[in-house]
């Protein structure tokens, strides 16, 4: 990717291009590969912000997504942002939707994709498993509809952060932070466009979650994409590029 990472105080962040700010948030197990070709499409329109979330270095008693999204104000206060636009995918998604709910007027719009906050199929109780590279690989396999995503290099760094005891515990405590965080009661009063792009073959946030949240949601638009999973911006980027491009624009220019 050609975009470098930058550390500031407790942030590390990629961000290039100019424009309006779009920040893309990523998963319980993301990086910035997971944007790799979306963030080089945007970066030609837009400032472009890939924050790493504080996953692993949170307090134990505060690893939690509430604390994702105060860690999220932090960022964009210390960058000096105005409104920003969020494009959240999983954990991601569930941060940028408790963002917009506590700084409504801090955020212009926002898309989802494959996001938590109702309902997901997560990696079970744990990973009874973690030190079997072959049962982490069948496990990964879940987030995409063609396996061949599932690359050894992937499941190396799998391998790295779940036999890393302070790791799994984070990354434990968040998935229950998450499935316990539900957010039906608070998506109704979300006024903001909303664009919803589902992996029909997802089958960590199925289809009728996305089928809820577009209900919840009072400006919400709902796209799906075909052979895809739960990582849209990975498995099919031109396919989600092709949809968020235009709404993007027609959004934020007020049409």
């Amino acid at each position: 990717m050609r975009a470098q990472l930058k550390e500031e105080g407790e942030f590390r962040y990629a961000e290039e291009g100019d424009g309006p700010v779009l920040i893309f948030l990523h998963g319980l197990f993301g990086a910035l590969s997971n944007f790799e070709v979306t963030f080089a499409h945007f970066a030609r329109q837009y400032r472009v912000v890939v924050p790493m979330l504080p996953l692993y270095t949170l307090p134990l008693l505060n690893t939690n997504v509430g604390a994702l999204a105060d860690f999220l104000k932090r960022f964009i206060v210390h960058k000096g942002y105005g409104q920003v636009n969020l494009l959240g995918n999983s954990l991601g998604g569930h941060v940028s939707l408790i963002y917009c709910r506590k700084h409504p007027d801090r955020v212009r719009s926002l898309i989802l994709t494959g996001s938590s906050g109702l309902y997901e199929n997560a990696f079970g109780g744990g990973f009874p498993r973690r030190e079997d590279k072959a049962f982490l690989r069948e496990r990964i396999a879940l987030t995409f509809h063609d396996p061949r995503h599932v690359t050894d290099e992937l499941v190396d760094e799998c391998h790295a952060t779940v036999n890393d005891k302070g790791k799994l515990i984070r990354i434990l405590s968040l998935a229950k932070s998450a499935i316990r965080h539900n957010m039906a009661r608070d998506l109704p009063k979300l006024k903001l466009p909303t664009l919803l792009i589902w992996g029909r073959q997802d089958t960590i946030t199925p289809p009728h979650v996305a089928e809820e949240f577009h209900q919840l949601i009072p400006h919400s638009e709902l796209h799906w994409i075909e052979a895809c999973g739960h990582a849209a911006m990975m498995e099919q980027p031109e396919q989600f590029i092709a949809i968020v491009d235009p709404w993007l624009k027609k959004t934020l220019s007020g049409e």
